[in-house]
């Protein structure tokens, strides 16, 4: 199981929405605004025309998340603009009637070398001000505060104490549930003057506000769901302190998206590379029905890389929607592929181990193929744009300056590489989906008229089983491997008394680190958990940035497995050992010796069909079918809960644990102890 990985979208918790705000497919095809009032809008919701309609200014300083607040706006039935950092006030307030700006997190120190400032007049230009994490500091900095950088990392779902009497929490209990990632902290002793502490995270101080000015800001995330009341924290400012009126509706994102089609293709064609999931087949049909099948050629590249069968059921269900799709096998071109670099071309893809590169190979690869296909069929490039299904999440994680200028690169994207920016910047590519994310694509492709079972897929990555395959030529043991596993067993069994000076001080280290109800939890522990560290390396998120860490296993011998206490140990592990940003749980024996061999593996034929099958037999079960594709009366349909799961979270950096929780088979006849799943 994987426990913890934070670059994976993976929960939702229940919040409660505010009453003014419609559900999202509400608000997609709501009519309030009228077809000729949206043809004046540009894609991302701006509208310099109409100067009236309230707006919402959001200082993007890098944050992964930056996109997200953007959204909780929109969500608020308010029209939001991304700014760079380097925005004037006064270039802001001209530009329409903005109510209030937002400034968000990011990966940087503010005390960083050519750390990202702000225009100071953005706190005397009169609007409230929100700032998040990093604009958190910069508010506190900006008018006279400190802030330090601490030993501990706060990274992960944390509960801090509110004053419910400040307007920015009205309507919130006393102890909420937030998600905090930074390194940097502000202390009681280093607050700006003029402003009261109104929110707190053990000895740190996690809000502050100047309510004369209307200025505030917090250090934890309300714009994630691990969050849970960081919407009605957004509706406290927005409403409460802003003095919106939430009056603002997206009407007919479809027609928005056709209209930019046809504008910017003009009367060229469109190329699509479809690979059956759901961004891409949303995008198709846009083009579609904006253009026309006869100036559309939808292609679909079979890159060896795809799940068992997976290219037969996109060619059946594109041509379902009136589709046409020329088939394209590149396995081969794919295995060989290389990626230039500073230092020369890189090793083929099937001798590559780092994923950045695996990854940065196979989108290359992606447009060389293309260019191939469009030769052998007599299409002249000059005639067409390359139109991707890319969405604003898969910008943000790899910085692209379409969604953020500062964010720090997660991982490349295969429809977001060199080849691609390049054609970009050409403006030959037209990308109608770059503002969405998922759930909304979802919620589009519903009203294109989109089947469900094309529209409810699981998400599949454009580069397939490549990148979910761990290449590795030997173990990754650096120096500091030893101390970390030492550390990692300490971690997992506090409720242990140490027998060395070494676990003496570590957990000692480790209790002062930690909040009163984790060392409530983990001290009561009266069980054995196995801890080792495997020495591979795993890509995640730690403090708005890529991390490129070690994995941590545990394992129990306990009957039921508790996943509860694992899952409170997937979110301290990476808290206090930063250099371990993924936590999974092994079935079967306790792994009680370390791990320190690996088996060398490459993308090849033999590794690719292995991972093709398990996930054959994987995704069978999961709908409740044997291996042949037959009904198991003993097995549960649990596909659309997988789905919502994957998908529920706002982002991929929410950094949560997953874990499952079960259900006795009530079958009857079952003699398999067969369980009922789902996710918490």
């Amino acid at each position: 199981m994987r426990a913890k990985r934070a670059s994976i979208e993976v929960w939702k918790s229940g919040v409660s929405r505010t009453d003014r705000l419609p559900p999202p497919h509400k608000r997609l095809n709501s009519d309030h605004l009228g077809t000729q009032r949206l043809e004046k809008m540009g894609i991302n919701g701006k509208n310099d025309e109409h100067t009236d309609i309230e707006r919402v200014a959001v200082l993007d300083f890098g944050a992964q998340y930056g996109k997200v607040i953007d959204r909780r706006v929109r969500e608020a039935n308010l029209l939001s603009e991304m700014f760079p950092l380097k925005a004037k006030a006064k270039d802001i307030l001209s530009k329409g009637k903005f109510k209030a700006i937002i400034i968000s997190g990011g990966p940087n120190s503010v005390y960083a070398k050519g750390a990202p400032q702000l225009d100071e007049e953005i706190f005397t230009c009169g609007l409230p001000v929100l700032g998040i994490c990093y604009g958190f500091q910069l508010l506190n900095k900006g008018h006279g505060g400190g802030v330090a950088k601490e030993q501990v990392r706060e990274d992960g779902q944390c509960s801090v104490r509110l004053d419910t009497s400040c307007e920015l929490f009205h309507g919130l209990n006393e102890s909420e549930q937030v998600l905090l990632t930074h390194g940097d902290s502000v202390t009681e002793a280093t607050v700006a003057p003029g402003f009261k502490v109104v929110a707190t995270s053990g000895g740190h101080v996690a809000g502050i506000a100047c309510a004369e000015k209307r200025l505030y800001g917090v250090q934890f995330h309300p714009e994630v769901d691990l969050t849970i009341n960081g919407r009605k924290i957004f509706d406290n400012f927005l409403f409460r302190i802003a003095g919106c009126s939430g009056g603002y509706t997206l009407s007919n994102r479809e027609q928005m998206c056709i209209d930019e089609i046809r504008q910017t293709v003009g009367e060229k064609k469109a190329l699509v590379l479809v690979s059956g999931g759901v961004d891409s087949s949303v995008c198709a049909a846009l083009l579609n029905r904006a253009l026309g099948p006869q100036r559309v050629t939808a292609i679909h590249i079979d890159n060896g890389f795809m799940r068992k069968d997976e290219s037969d059921h996109v060619v059946k269900s594109l041509k379902a929607i009136d589709l046409p799709v020329h088939r394209e096998y590149a396995g081969l071109m794919f295995m060989v592929g290389t990626v230039s670099g500073k230092h020369g071309d890189s090793e083929p893809l099937d001798r590559t181990v780092d994923p950045e590169i695996k990854r940065q190979i196979i989108g290359n690869t992606f447009i060389r193929v293309k260019d191939r296909v469009m030769d052998e069929l007599k299409l002249k490039k000059e005639d067409y744009f390359l139109a991707q299904g890319t969405l604003r999440p898969d910008l943000i994680e790899s910085a692209s300056e379409l969604a953020s200028g500062h964010a720090d690169t997660i991982k490349t994207h295969h429809n977001d590489t060199a080849l691609v920016r390049e054609l970009r910047a050409s403006g030959r590519v037209i990308e109608p989906l770059k503002d969405f994310h998922k759930d909304e694509v979802r919620e589009l492709g519903r009203s294109l008229g989109l089947p469900d079972e094309l529209v409810d897929r699981q998400p599949f990555p454009g580069p397939g089983l490549a990148i979910r395959i761990i290449c590795a030529q030997k173990p990754h043991i650096c120096s500091d491997f030893g101390t970390t596993h030492q550390c990692l067993n300490v971690l997992t069994n506090l409720s242990r008394q140490p027998t060395t000076p070494f676990e003496e001080e570590y957990r000692e280290k480790m209790l002062a680190a930690m909040s009163g109800w984790e060392i409530s939890e983990l001290l009561s522990q009266s069980f054995a958990i196995y801890s080792t560290l495997l020495p591979i390396k795993s890509v995640g998120v730690q403090g708005d940035s890529r991390s490129y860490s070690y994995v941590a296993a545990l394992s129990s011998a306990q009957t039921p497995i508790p996943w509860q206490l694992l899952a409170r140990y997937a979110t301290v592990i990476p808290k206090l050992l930063h250099n371990i940003n993924r936590v999974v749980y092994v079935f079967g024996d306790p792994v009680v010796y370390p791990v320190t061999t690996i088996t060398p593996t490459y993308l090849n034929a033999f590794t690719v069909k292995t991972l093709q099958e398990a996930d054959h037999v994987a995704t069978e079960a999961l709908h409740g079918r044997r291996v042949d594709g037959s009904r198991d009366p003993n097995l549960v349909d649990l596909s659309k809960k997988v789905q919502q799961f994957l998908l529920l979270g706002s982002l991929f950096v929410e950094g949560i644990t997953a874990y499952p929780v079960f259900e006795n088979c009530l079958s009857s006849g079952c003699h398999h102890r067969c369980e009922k799943i789902w996710f918490s």
